[in-house]
């Protein structure tokens, strides 16, 4: 089975600024990273290859920068990689993020099952894996915490759910968002590391997917009109007592006097 999985370089988080004067965000200049969990998505679908033969193909959206992520996938065990980078796709949403990578996975054909993982750590949107499918129209199932059987014609995952977990079958192809219980990633070995250097990256544009450029880059649909660093946390309240049983009752008659209780 060949397997694209769909990763994104983000920053690192802590290295992020916001200018609101500006009403901008300011990213650091660096490489960025793998989106963190990506690489559980990319764990998963080299252990799925190890049980059924084929290539796992990492697929970003991206500027050249976003070659080092991919490098990274291919330090850990990828077989192949591919940017999908022009200028007409800058400023981007999700949405259209989601239009170009599908766009992608059709053009690699004999694509199996697509997985990535549950959200980009720097926008937290989780939009990407579900609207891929959409423009696939292929099954999705998201929040994957297991990968209970698997062939080349289906599957059965354990989606996470707020009260457990669902068992969900599905016949292939698939997109799949995996939760970081699925795995433990590996790390890249030094050998590993050398051979992604050197490793050819498949760079396609505008006019190797056919991607209407009125659906994406600055048409996207959504736009960002304004960045701001959210409200500082207010200052908490110690409740003192000469008994546990009088800090108690005092905690109790707060929580029901601000109607928590």
């Amino acid at each position: 089975m060949n397997i694209a999985v769909i990763i994104k370089q983000v920053p690192e988080i802590e290295l992020i600024r916001v200018d609101e004067a500006a009403g901008k965000v300011t990213l650091p200049s660096g490489p960025g990273i793998v989106n963190p969990f990506d690489e559980y998505a990319i764990e998963e679908a080299m252990r799925i290859r190890e049980k059924l033969g084929g290539k796992v193909i990492a697929v970003t959206v991206g500027s050249d920068r976003a070659e080092s992520a991919l490098r990274q996938a291919l330090s850990v065990g990828v077989d192949e990689a591919v940017l999908v980078a022009d200028p007409a796709f800058d400023d981007s949403d999700p949405q259209a993020i989601a239009r170009l990578l599908a766009a992608a996975v059709t053009k690699l054909g004999n694509i199996g099952l697509v997985l990535a993982g549950r959200q980009a750590v720097d926008d937290d949107a989780a939009q990407v894996p579900a609207a891929v499918a959409a423009h696939l129209d292929w099954p999705q199932i998201l929040f994957v915490r297991k990968t209970e059987t698997i062939s080349d014609a289906e599957a059965v995952f354990q989606r996470t759910t707020e009260e457990g977990y669902d068992t969900v079958a599905t016949a292939l192809p698939a997109v799949v968002s995996v939760v970081k219980e699925i795995n433990e990633p590996r790390l890249p070995s030094l050998k590993g590391k050398m051979a992604a250097k050197k490793a050819p990256i498949t760079k396609w544009g505008a006019g190797d997917l056919g991607v209407d450029p009125a659906l994406v880059g600055k048409n996207s649909a959504s736009k960002t009109t304004a960045a701001f660093n959210p409200p500082p946390r207010q200052k908490g309240e110690i409740i003192s007592g000469e008994t546990p049983e009088e800090i108690a009752d005092t905690l109790i008659k707060k929580l029901r006097d601000n109607q928590i209780l």
